[in-house]
């Protein structure tokens, strides 16, 4: 791995940088980063739509009237043809009314979705009748709609609460019955109105009593439903459901701890289970991990996951739940699937190994042999699109520094031609910053931590600038990487101000395995905050920084880490704007904060170090707190518990608060909070006045 280099290692690359020049370049125009854009520098990329066969794909563009078209491309000699079934991508259309999440069956004959009754429903597209499947939905009890913890945590925000699925012949429904009666429910308050209401929220804080839930198979011809052989009062989760091609059903179930995922074949006709898969670690296992059972056809197996030798690799099972062989072993990162091809005997798939911060496209055998590296470069290979015989693929891949380009690549790695470009005609006309990725070595030298840096305009190393620190912090939740960032974006507006911006992360955020990870079990925020106090202090040491100007922010658990930052890491960062914060982590949920921390029963004193609370205390610099009062992720409870603790020490801080706002600050209260931010990073770390056309009207418009 790449080691950082030292201070005086980095100066001669700075002078460099510092001497180009940009006489005959511009910069931007606020009208242009903030209102209009500038589509002549970069431009966007087609979508590839998948394969007709071996040698045609198909193209999405958007033409000059701003419409999208769809074409046929030949590998061959690059000619294109409009496609003529360009609409096959639409899904059927039904009206339902009332009808929530509404999913299409396989065969396109039927479409199920829920009602605010809780309750599942199907619709019959021939005749338009509906059935109802289940009768005992209510305020408590949801069928097929997920309970908030599950929603967030396991089945995922993209779910849409949605928590039912069909099987391959389109005849079963399996769904999740949730049970939230013994759940607690939070308060929260909302001042519409001359009284005001309260919106109460079922919501499992650390400790807490989850949902019970219960797996249900349930026909579309309406019948008795069955029941999983679970018992709903057990204290466990359930992962999502996944069906096999001819029509196995297999369930992931795991225990309160999350130290132990099972797979269970469910029998459709009775409800029995078979224990088919079974994976214990010392610390925990990641449930929410919808890719981890990949099913081949018929009767051929699956390919498994796993995290369980340090490392995200790939297995092959057969049906009953052998153990066939290991598909890769080695340091793979962000494995995604991208293809199987069952009659060559290969999987295509896409991971970080070369480098913690790129993406490559790799290729294997099924009995493990094979591995080769398909993608080329030192650029991060963000999306891939294998031909059916895997003679082709199409991959889009960047860097820090090159725009993203779209190529055609044969079976060997030869480039055949580029697809597309995004470099603009008006790119070479406008001063771009340098970015640069370092690496710096952790206080104890175990990790060598990644850092992202955009230099100002003109960068001159010998003068001193203010510092932005943008970060997120969270578990296998990393923010630096090799690849493009926006270029008529606010960093592009603070690069002209004078301002280095910089990304961090640390041990815990991916990009070093489970063996990473692992530090922080029982102690989630410890090594996260000493590692990114590492970073702010070598960035102190350099000579082109003011040290006097740091300033640390980010939301929800980057918010958590900035509040830890002005608090445990006051000596290190002088200025902070915290959003949507993690306080003390007995406020947040049981799934995510138990996964890494037990209960606050079983480790109260791993609860109690990583509070900010325990270190308001020194508390010395200038804190932004920023929170919406309608946050049903992270309540405003914990922004409350820490204005009061500060205000009891007699500490001074800065608060803003939106009312209404939930856990994303949106709209004009959005917008209100993003240019206060910039007001304030005007006045503390640049010391100029903010320019009058941030709080034009015609700038005030909400995203």
């Amino acid at each position: 791995m790449k080691r950082a280099a030292a201070p005086g290692m980095l100066l001669p690359c700075l002078l460099l940088i510092g001497i180009t020049s940009h006489a005959q370049k511009q910069n931007f125009t606020f009208e242009q980063i903030f209102k209009n854009g500038e589509p002549g520098v970069v431009q966007q990329l087609p979508m590839v739509k998948g394969w007709v066969d071996d040698t045609h794909y198909l193209l999405t563009k958007k033409e000059a009237d701003g419409k999208m078209a769809t074409y046929m491309v030949d590998v061959k000699t690059g000619t294109t043809l409009p496609h003529p079934d360009a609409g096959m991508f639409t899904p059927p259309q039904v009206d339902v009314p009332g009808g929530i999440n509404t999913t299409y069956s396989p065969d396109r004959k039927w479409a199920a979705y829920t009602k605010k009754d809780n309750n599942l429903y199907v619709r019959d597209l021939s005749t338009g009748q509906e059935t109802q499947l289940t009768k005992d939905g209510s305020s408590t009890i949801l069928n097929g709609y997920a309970s908030w913890v599950y929603y967030e945590e396991i089945l995922g925000r993209a779910s849409k609460y949605k928590a039912f699925w069909w099987s391959p012949d389109s005849k079963h429904l399996c769904f999740m019955r949730f049970d939230d009666s013994q759940v607690p429910v939070f308060p929260i308050y909302v001042a519409d109105g001359q009284h005001g209401y309260l919106e109460n929220q079922h919501y499992p804080k650390a400790g807490d009593k989850n949902p019970e839930v219960k797996i249900g198979i349930v026909s579309v011809n309406p019948g008795e439903t069955i029941w999983a052989d679970f018992n709903a009062q057990d204290d466990q989760y359930f992962g999502e459901p996944a069906w096999s091609p001819d029509g196995q059903l297999w369930v992931q179930w795991m225990n309160r701890k999350q130290n132990n995922l099972k797979f269970y074949n469910i029998d459709l006709a009775n409800g029995s289970k078979k224990e088919v898969y079974d994976e214990k670690q010392e610390t925990w296992i990641d449930l929410d991990e919808s890719e981890r059972i990949t099913f081949l056809s018929a009767g051929k197996g699956c390919i498994i996951k796993s995290d369980r030798d340090g490392w995200e690799n790939l297995y092959y099972y057969d049906n009953n739940g052998q153990l066939k062989n290991a598909i890769t072993a080695g340091n793979f990162w962000g494995t995604t699937i991208v293809k199987v091809d069952e009659k060559a005997g290969t999987i295509y798939f896409r991971a970080r190994k070369e480098s913690s911060t790129r993406f490559d496209l790799y290729k294997a055998g099924l009995n493990g042999k094979g591995l080769t590296r398909l993608s080329f470069g030192d650029f991060s290979h963000d999306f891939c699109s294998i031909s059916p015989n895997g003679s082709y693929f199409i991959t889009a891949y960047s860097n820090l520094n090159t725009p993203p380009v779209m190529s055609l690549v044969d079976a060997k790695g030869k480039i055949i031609r580029e697809v597309a470009n995004s470099k603009g005609s008006n790119f070479n006309n406008y001063n771009l910053p340098k970015n640069e990725l370092v690496r710096v070595p952790s206080a104890d030298g175990l990790f060598e931590l990644p850092v992202t840096i955009t230099y100002p305009i003109n960068f001159d190393p010998t003068k001193k600038y203010p510092v932005l620190i943008s970060i997120y912090g969270g578990p296998n939740a990393g923010t630096v990487y090799d690849r493009w960032k926006a270029a008529v974006s606010p960093t592009q507006w603070f690069a002209q101000e004078g301002m280095i911006q910089v990304a961090f992360d640390n041990r815990s955020s991916g990009h070093f395995g489970k063996k990473g990870l692992n530090y922080i079990f029982r102690q989630l925020g410890k090594y996260e905050i000493e590692d990114f106090m590492t970073c702010g202090r070598w960035l102190k040491r350099q000579p082109w920084v003011d040290s006097n100007k740091l300033c640390i922010t980010g939301g929800s658990f980057g918010g958590y880490m900035t509040c830890m930052a002005l608090t445990y890491g006051a000596e290190v960062f002088p200025y902070g704007i915290a959003n949507s914060s993690v306080t003390d982590w007995q406020f947040y949920d049981t799934h995510y904060t138990e996964r890494f921390m037990n209960t606050p029963q079983d480790n109260p004193e791993g609860y109690k170090n990583t509070s900010v609370l325990t270190y308001a205390d020194k508390y010395k610099g200038l804190l932004r707190i920023v929170h919406g009062t309608s946050d049903d992720n992270v309540h405003m409870q914990n922004s409350l518990v820490l204005i009061n603790k500060l205000e009891d020490l007699k500490k001074h801080f800065e608060l803003m608060v939106y009312p209404g706002e939930r856990h994303g600050i949106m709209g004009l209260k959005g917008v209100h909070n993003r240019y206060e931010a910039y007001k304030f990073y005007y006045q503390y770390l640049l010391e100029k006045p903010m320019p009058a056309a941030f709080w034009a009207p015609e700038s005030q418009k909400g995203f």
